[in-house]
């Protein structure tokens, strides 16, 4: 049963029910090229942990590794989750310098008033990944479903890349399903993985 969170920043209730552990499994699928008869399908257990800190952003931690005898390690994922709205002096940051005044967010009217046309919040979501990649992304959070799609990317000479890359996070009977596409370099976006976790804290 879902129990909202303790000491949730008031900023950060649209994504309350994402909050907590999570642990399931999940297909890898995907072709390196068009000629490939069959995808390549891979099984694989995931642990995901979104917490707060009582900033005004949500962290997100993934864990994976395959499902086969060596239990081989996969890339995890460290990233940051928040709802989209300017900076404002109150916030802290560039770097440690302290933020000065109150926050204009006081009341659940004052969030309010952050909802976009759709009824959802648009939100910015950070990712960095081991391999020398950082992805930004822009979406919407509307109930118990979150859209993303990658709007900027970095990476050093070494990394290897992709395109371009759509996320889909959604509360299906108390599962967190995610699905996740990406265009490799010079391709259209394809099914890359999927998963379906379970709250277990």
């Amino acid at each position: 049963m879902f129990v909202f969170p303790e000491g949730l920043p008031l900023e950060l209730t649209p994504f309350a029910f994402l909050v907590g552990k999570w642990e399931g499994t999940g297909i890898i699928s995907y072709k390196l090229n068009d000629t490939d008869e069959a995808p390549i399908e891979r099984e694989f257990k995931q642990r995901i942990e979104f917490a707060h800190d009582g900033s005004n952003a949500l962290t997100y931690v993934s864990s994976a590794e395959l499902i086969d005898e060596a239990g081989t390690i996969l890339p995890s994922e460290l990233g940051y989750w928040r709802i989209a709205r300017p900076s404002e002096s109150a916030d802290h940051g560039p770097g440690l310098m302290i933020g000065v005044g109150e926050k204009s967010l006081q009341t659940h009217e004052d969030l309010e008033k952050l909802r976009n046309k759709e009824g959802g919040f648009d939100i910015q979501v950070s990712v960095l990944h081991p391999g020398g990649m950082a992805e930004l992304y822009n979406g919407k959070i509307k109930g118990a479903r979150v859209d993303l799609a990658s709007a900027y990317g970095t990476a050093f000479e070494t990394a290897k890349t992709y395109r371009h890359s759509t996320r889909l996070f959604g509360l299906v009977e108390n599962a967190l399903l995610w699905v996740w596409e990406i265009a490799l370099p010079g391709a259209d976006l394809k099914p890359h993985a999927s998963a379906r976790l379970e709250r277990v804290e």
